[in-house]
């Protein structure tokens, strides 16, 4: 594994203040603001939310291409190895989500199969992960990463300890869903039954009858309607303001939608972020789907490339004005563009096209329909690249993990 080394190595909350805070610490949208950032200084997403499947597609991955992305939970960085890119740089400003990154890596590197893997990763929920990696990983990774996972919780277990109690129910998002489970019975619904479903018409079914009456709960309406109620999906403030379109909808009814897309939009035997939004889970080994890194068939691929993984806490902007010119061809932005102001949108795109080559491909996600871009990124930047409108419909329409408004794919003009 490569990790950059810098002179300065800023710290989560300077990332986090950096991306996050555009209002006065004293306005209400600051204090939200500030709130977003120290709840996201830890544990966010022990599964990334976006479909690495659909991201390939997109891309078109090559044996030369060097790619930049947001590293995350790091499912959509191992996923990757598996079309075979020359490089990828994983980027995240938050340092827990680089640990969690670093150890997927190091495990692939250096267990031994398949079974042990998916067990630590898939499953996560075995003792037997804890002498894996005392035995076989810990002695593989940085001073940082390893004081991580051996630092103590408030309860005084190691962190590394999450692998043997559902690794899932944990961070940001592992909590968000379980308050989500335990709301969804006070309102009279039981997720886990969409998992009983055998065909889509009977998925749709259980949704219409279990899941849907609990939106129009006007506790949920009123718990929703608070800008603070989705920091656990990782959604600061201003992107929960694209999500219901500057308050014109209730953001109840965008989240029925959201998860009626997730719910009945694909089958559930081939939709893993369904198994963890409904489940908690993912299916036991070989019973269902799982992640492309987690696939007993792309095992071998991901543990001779994870070498080629160099992991970097900084934010995007900064990893890129100090790459050269027309040196990269594909970037995943995730949605982390939903939180940026325009200069920070326009600083972002000059480095993007300064560093890409021709044909170089960005793909994006958003909380509303249409791309950003138009009207606030430059023109002069822009024109130099064309938006794939198509392209991006068709991936949006297979994107299992349904809770993106707008999947975009712009391509460097030659």
């Amino acid at each position: 594994m490569n990790v950059t080394a810098k002179a300065f190595e800023p710290t989560s909350t300077d990332l986090l203040s950096e991306a996050v805070h555009q209002n006065s610490a004293l306005s209400l949208a600051g204090i939200l603001e500030r709130t977003f950032t120290f709840a996201f200084r830890s544990m966010v997403y022990p599964q990334i939310w976006e479909d690495p499947r659909a991201d390939m597609e997109a891309l078109e991955l090559t044996p030369q291409s060097r790619l930049v992305t947001i590293a995350s939970g790091g499912c959509n960085v191992m996923s990757y190895l598996t079309a075979n890119p020359a490089r990828i740089y994983a980027i995240d400003l938050n340092q827990t989500h680089i640990a969690l990154l670093k150890l997927k890596v190091a495990a692939a590197q250096h267990l031994p199969n398949h079974a042990t893997f998916y067990r630590f990763f898939g499953a996560a929920n075995d003792r037997r992960n804890i002498h894996l990696y005392n035995d076989l990983i810990a002695q593989h990774l940085d001073a940082d990463t390893r004081g991580y996972w051996e630092g103590r919780e408030l309860s005084g277990r190691r962190r590394i300890s999450r692998f043997a109690r559902n690794f899932y129910h944990f961070g940001l998002l592992g909590r968000f869903i379980a308050t989500g489970h335990i709301a969804a019975r006070v309102f009279g619904a039981n997720p886990k039954r969409m998992l009983e479903a055998r065909t889509i018409e009977e998925q749709r079914e259980i949704f219409a009858r279990e899941i849907a009456p609990a939106f129009e709960h006007p506790v949920l309406r009123w718990i929703t309607s608070n800008r603070a109620s989705l920091f656990g999906l990782g959604i600061p403030p201003v992107q929960y303001d694209a999500l219901c379109n500057g308050g014109s909808r209730r953001m109840s009814d965008v989240l029925r939608e959201r998860s009626e897309r997730l719910a009945t939009g694909f089958d559930l035997k081939d939709n893993y972020f369904a198994w963890q939004a409904f489940g908690r889970r993912y299916p036991a080994q070989g019973e269902g789907p799982c992640p492309p890194y987690l696939d007993k068939a792309n095992f071998m691929a991901v543990k001779a490339r994870a070498n080629r993984v160099n992991v970097i806490h900084d934010n995007m902007i900064r990893f890129l004005s100090n790459e050269p010119a027309e040196s990269l061809d594909r970037y995943v932005l995730l949605d982390a563009q939903d939180w940026m102001d325009d200069g920070a949108l326009n600083a972002l795109w000059q480095e993007i096209t300064r560093t890409a080559r021709p044909g170089a491909r960005v793909i994006f996600r958003t909380a509303g329909e249409e791309s950003i871009l138009p009207g606030r990124v430059s023109d002069a930047t822009l024109d130099r690249w064309t938006y794939d409108a198509a392209k991006s419909a068709e991936i949006h329409n297979k994107d299992r993990s349904a809770i993106y408004g707008g999947f975009h794919l712009y391509v460097k003009n030659a």
